[in-house]
């Protein structure tokens, strides 16, 4: 498929009056302090129902795109990041946001992040078809240890504490068992439920996990933090001492997109992980890493234009191989599924209009952000006057009947509620949720592939790694679970250490 025609899909009336809305929309929830882009995705999903593919596939493009930027704007106002994306660099975006530079340092952020965005969608559009095409001659035994690679990366990412991270991969890895025994038919963990014997709904687990979880942690904080005084300089001079500084550090953007497009390509890593590696290394090769944590630009620039090219990255796998490379994806992909089509190697051959359009919506959606997240910037303090209280009860509303519209059933508010509350005591318990959110994704994956090559080889194990691209794959995978037994046990042993 052409560029020509991709274009003509993405730019019709349709598809482009729903990037600019979902820009919008995604600017407002990511500005808001806690209200995460996966929640905006996850919120946005009921609407999705009543989408064709292709304009819900942009919708999720879009939203992702801006929230993921909107998180700096709290972050510099409130030092409260907006997203955790925004985490990596919140001290430095805030303490030039109080020394008088508030929208320069926004505008900064919003030039990164668009040039990272675009980068990232060049390289997904070079990189998918490629993969697509060495993805066809897998076999049960490839798809096996793609996806437990996939979960492997996610502990390997998912936070400093091995054993917490195999924790939460553990209790993904067992929501994911419930419904019927793919070997022997046998229902399991369903408790006599007919509803549950396809397992649990995959839309409200997620609606579950991350909006409800959010809303409990915000419930929990209690009080909403107030906007400081803040001098403003005029948007016109802004603007320019913004231009300036992003010419200024043109290779920081060109090596962290490229970084955070390979980062974001990694199941589990996301936007956040790409901004912290990327801020770590501006700091390494800066000529004043000093001034890092002190109000510097570079670590924005750094770190604005990694995360948002990462958020591209993550759909290389999840494309390709039916692999989510973060959160959103794993949403994307359950919405895809809803609407019939399967991300996979074939997808090219089945559905290469949805593919080129999503290249497209990236496109789209990164250079309308420099319209809509200026706008943001623009009103920032507006943005942020809106009442928690307010907020929080029309989200939490939308969110149950989100999940009942996508089922047509009371279970799904039951499962939303169930694992809203079991993702905040994960939360509570400092267990990270982006490996349990793969586990429930990856898991029936796992155990079909896994099933169906026990049966070819009769139980013999060695012939997982009887082919090439099988070998390579498992050679991998368990050379992470080497590092990752090797951090436990050095954690472990550093504990029992007794301190002099």
């Amino acid at each position: 498929m052409d560029i020509l025609a991709t274009l003509a899909i993405v730019l019709t009336p349709k598809i482009l009056g729903t990037i600019f809305v979902c820009t919008l929309y995604g600017a407002f929830v990511g500005a808001m302090p806690g209200l995460t882009a996966t929640m905006a995705v996850a919120l946005l999903v009921p609407f999705t129902w009543f989408m064709d593919p292709v304009q819900a596939a942009a919708a999720i493009v879009a939203t992702t795109t801006t929230a993921i930027f909107a998180g700096d704007i709290s972050g510099a106002i409130l030092k409260i990041p907006g997203t955790p994306a925004s985490a990596a660099y919140v001290e430095d975006s805030y303490r030039l946001s109080q020394s008088g530079k508030p929208r320069t340092t926004l505008f900064t952020a919003l030039f990164a992040s668009v040039c990272g965005g675009v980068i990232g969608v060049a390289i997904l559009a070079y990189a998918t078809p490629a993969l697509a095409n060495l993805s066809r001659s897998f076999s049960s035994d490839e798809a096996f240890w793609l996806a437990t690679l996939g979960l492997s990366c996610a502990v390997l990412v998912g936070g400093p504490s091995v054993p917490r991270n195999f924790a939460s991969l553990f209790i993904g890895l067992a929501i994911a068992t419930i419904g019927i025994d793919v070997a022997v038919g046998h229902p399991r963990f369903t408790f006599g439920n007919i509803e549950l014997y396809d397992g649990v709904s995959f839309i409200p687990a997620m609606i579950g996990m991350f909006a409800l979880s959010e809303l409990l942690r915000n419930a929990a904080v209690g009080h909403q933090t107030p906007l400081v005084k803040l001098t403003v300089e005029p948007l016109l001079q802004a603007i320019t001492a913004a231009g300036r500084s992003f010419l200024q550090h043109w290779k920081n953007i060109l090596r962290s997109a490229s970084g955070g497009t390979v980062i974001g390509a990694l199941p589990g890593a996301g936007a956040d992980v790409a901004a912290w590696i990327a801020y770590a290394v501006s700091r390494r090769f800066s000529k004043s890493p000093e001034a890092f944590g002190r109000g510097h630009i570079e670590g924005i620039v750094d770190g604005g234009a990694a995360n948002n090219a990462a958020v591209a990255g993550a759909w290389t796998p999840a494309l390709v191989f039916g692999i989510p490379g973060d959160s959103v994806t794993a949403i994307a992909i359950g919405v895809l599924m809803m609407k019939g089509l399967t991300p996979g190697p074939d997808i090219f051959n089945t559905d290469a209009v949805l593919v080129y359009t999503i290249f497209g919506s990236f496109l789209i959606a990164n250079i309308m952000m420099l319209v809509t997240g200026g706008l943001a910037v623009a009103l920032a303090t507006q943005v942020l006057r809106v009442p928690r209280a307010v907020l929080m009860p029309l989200i939490l509303l939308l969110a149950m009947i989100g999940g009942f519209a996508i089922t047509g059933s009371t279970l799904a508010i039951w499962i939303i509620l169930a694992l809203g509350l079991l993702a905040s005591v994960m939360i509570w318990s400092q267990i990270p949720l982006a490996p349990a959110i793969l586990g429930i994704v990856l898991g029936r994956i796992v155990e079909d592939n896994f099933m169906v090559s026990m049966m070819k080889a009769r139980g013999d194990l060695t012939e997982f790694f009887a082919r090439d691209t099988a070998a390579v794959l498992g050679a991998l995978t368990l050379m992470i679970w080497a590092v990752l037994i090797y951090r436990a046990l050095r954690s472990f042993f550093q504990t029992q250490t007794p301190s002099k």
